[in-house]
Parts: C-alpha cells; sequence; structure tokens
C-alpha cells in the first residue's frame, strides 16, 4: 500500500453508516481499515451514528480512529464539508436517483474519490452527464457499481480476457447464479427505475451524445435470447441490469479487452420452465410498476434499511461463470462468494474504497468504472478477502 498524500483529515468516510448495508460496511472497515488509517462516519442522526460507533469499538478500533461527521442528502453544505474533508466516500443512502446526486456534485467538486452501491442507470449515466468533467479536472475518481451490481462481472471478464490472447477479437459471456433473495435496497432502486423507462432512455442518450468512442476498436454489449448454454448445461435468460454496461465501458476504458470485444450477460436456470416463468414474470413486473399503487405494495413486501439474518446469509452464496473465446481459444472463468445481496456487497464495496484510498491505482479521474481505476489491485484484494477468481477450464 501506498502511503496517503492527501493532507485531510480522514481517509475514509462512509454516509450511512445507520442502514443495514451500511452497518455491515462499517464493521468490514473497523476490522480492515489499516491501524493508522483515518475513518469517519457520516449521517444526520447522531445518536444512531453513536450507536454503530459503539459497535464498532467492540471489533478492536479506538474510539479516536471513528469520528462521526453531521450530513444529510438535503443539505448540500454539510455534504460538501463531509467531501471536503475525506479522501475517498463510501455512500449505502439510496435510491440513489432519489437521494444520491448531491454528493456525487460534492465529491466531484472537491476531488474526492466516491464509491457506491447503485444498479441504477439512469442515474449514472446522469452523474457522467452533470459531473464528469468537473471530476476529471479535480482529479476525482467516480466509482459507481461498488457492490454485486457490478464488481463480480466488471472484475470477472477482465479476468477472463486475461486468460485469453492479446491483441484479438474476443467474445464473452456471462451468467450469474445465486440462491439469493433480492435485498430490500436493490428492490427499491429497481422498482424506482423500472418505472420511469422514458427518462432512462432519455438519459442514456444524453452520455451517448457526450462519451468518447475509442478510435480502431469496436465494443458493445449484446443483448442475448433465452436458449441453453452447451458449455454450462443451464438454461439462460438475458438479464436486464446495469452490468453489461459497465463490462462495455471498462472494454472502451481499457485496450486490453482486444480490438473488438462483445459482451452478452445472462442469469442462469436449471430448466427451460423457468425461463418461460422468469420471462412473463419480468413482463408482469414492468407493467405493475407503472401503477403507483402496485409499485408501492411491491416495495413494502421488503422494507428499505432491513436484512436476513447472518445465519440466512452464511447458506446463502453466487457464482458468475465467463465463457470467453478468442485467438481461436476458449476459456471458463468464475467469479464466487458468499452472500451477494449483503455480506458480500458490503466487502466489495468496502475493499473498492480501501484500494481507491491505499494502493498504487492508474492514474485516473473522472466517472470511471471498478475495472478502469483499480483492476487487477481490487481483484487481488477481493481474493485476499475470499472472494474466488478461479479458472475452470
Amino acid at each position: 500500500m501506498s502511503a496517503p498524500t492527501n493532507p485531510r483529515p480522514f481517509d475514509v468516510v462512509l454516509f450511512g453508516a445507520t442502514g443495514f448495508t451500511g452497518g455491515l460496511t462499517a464493521e468490514y472497515l473497523a476490522a480492515r481499515l489499516p491501524r493508522e488509517g483515518r475513518l469517519a462516519l457520516a449521517g444526520r442522526n447522531q445518536a444512531k451514528l453513536e450507536g454503530v460507533r459503539n459497535r464498532l469499538l467492540r471489533i478492536g478500533r479506538r474510539g479516536e480512529d471513528i469520528a462521526l461527521l453531521h450530513a444529510d442528502s438535503s443539505d448540500p453544505r454539510s455534504l460538501a464539508r463531509v467531501a471536503e474533508s475525506a479522501r475517498v466516500v463510501i455512500t449505502t443512502v439510496g435510491p440513489y436517483l432519489e437521494y444520491g446526486a448531491p454528493l456525487v456534485a460534492a465529491c466531484a467538486a472537491a476531488g474526492t474519490d466516491y464509491v457506491d452501491l447503485t444498479g441504477e442507470p439512469e442515474f449514472v449515466d446522469r452523474m457522467y452527464v452533470e459531473h464528469h468533467a468537473t471530476a476529471e479536472r479535480t482529479g476525482a475518481r467516480i466509482v459507481h457499481a461498488c457492490g454485486f451490481d457490478s464488481i463480480p462481472h466488471d472484475l470477472g471478464a477482465l479476468f477472463t480476457v486475461q486468460q485469453l490472447p492479446s491483441g484479438v477479437p474476443v467474445t464473452l459471456r456471462g451468467v450469474v447464479r445465486t440462491n439469493a433473495t433480492i435485498s430490500g435496497g436493490t428492490l427499491h432502486s429497481g422498482l424506482g427505475q423500472l418505472s420511469r423507462p422514458r427518462a432512462m432512455l432519455l438519459a442514456a442518450a444524453g452520455r451517448r451524445r457526450l462519451e468518447p468512442r475509442p478510435r480502431g476498436r469496436q465494443v458493445r454489449a449484446r443483448v442475448g435470447r433465452p436458449h441453453r448454454d452447451r458449455v454450462l448445461g443451464t438454461w439462460l435468460i438475458p438479464l436486464p441490469t446495469i452490468d453489461p454496461d459497465v463490462v462495455r465501458r471498462s472494454a472502451l476504458a481499457r485496450p486490453d479487452y482486444g480490438p473488438d470485444f462483445t459482451y452478452s450477460h445472462y442469469a442462469g436456470v436449471r430448466r427451460a420452465t423457468t425461463v418461460a416463468g422468469a420471462v412473463a414474470g419480468f413482463a408482469a413486473a414492468l407493467a405493475a410498476v407503472q401503477i403507483p399503487p402496485l409499485r408501492r405494495a411491491i416495495g413494502r413486501r421488503i422494507p428499505q434499511g432491513e436484512g436476513p439474518s447472518a445465519e440466512r446469509r452464511d447458506r446463502t452464496w453466487f457464482t458468475v461463470d465467463f465463457v470467453g473465446e478468442g485467438g481461436g481459444e476458449s476459456v471458463h472463468t468464475q467469479v464466487s462468494g458468499g452472500d451477494p445481496g449483503y455480506t458480500e456487497t458490503a466487502k466489495m464495496l468496502a475493499e473498492s474504497a480501501l484500494c481507491l484510498a491505499f494502493d498504487d491505482n492508474p492514474p485516473t479521474a473522472g466517472q470511471v468504472t471498478t475495472a478502469a481505476a483499480m483492476g487487477e489491485n481490487l481483484t487481488r484484494r477481493l481474493q485476499d478477502a475470499g472472494i474466488g477468481f478461479t479458472v475452470i477450464t
């Protein structure tokens, strides 16, 4: 790890530590932050922050190691003070379309690195349009989607490409499987995004007008069709998530993905009947979320800020298999871990912040992906933390 050169008071500030995922992230940071690291918790409820700090003290950190800062997503001045005091700001406060933009603005203006858990394409595209140029000028690295959306897919794609010959066209597909239930934060973010299809398309179009294109290279994320994968032995359902867009943008930023790169993204299921049910279920859900009372009823099924017990999380797993072809060779790799929605997401988010704060990463600025900003450094950190990156065949 490199020594901090920024004289700001805190290496990492966590905004949202009083929520369920935020609390898991705080506990992970308390255990893994270097002893000389400077940590602060930010939020609007002092009593709840003190409760989190008291819990972290039992993990082994000293009270003077953990500061408490007032911050409110509706108070830009408080967010500016947080951003100006930190080298890296983590936020778990979502849905990000509703609460996230002021903190991105504050970090971009202050030259502060920023990581979040968003899987909301409209938010990510709007933040690029509004703040990428400022962050490039100030040197801030704005890194969205640092949880299960989209680190296993983004870094797994990079890991797989690196197993193939360099300088050749590459076709890659990623297939995710898990026994997890959806998290409350993901559900509410997804409901908000699916209820705004036109706004999502407009945000994407606005970003395309500004985003540079690579010269002499082709990069695309292709929407596949449901089919049986002969390599993996599973049925594949195209997944309309932010993950393929993140992989595509990493490939745009890194020439080592080759001169012609194509990525497809799927969920893997064992039975063909599940494919038909999933397609019908998604169509019904998309129609339902356009009706506000139905959208609210769905949201009440899993409240935000709550999560499963430690025992339930310990029984939960995920895998993302990648099948890559290039230069006449093929490779099958896998990224694997435990509970994706909470335990592993908190780990990925915290390690992303620690990587930005302490590792010697490639020089970059603006809104960037995990593969572009941290790449192999973050992959090694996650491997050390127990997340598998494995070559199967």
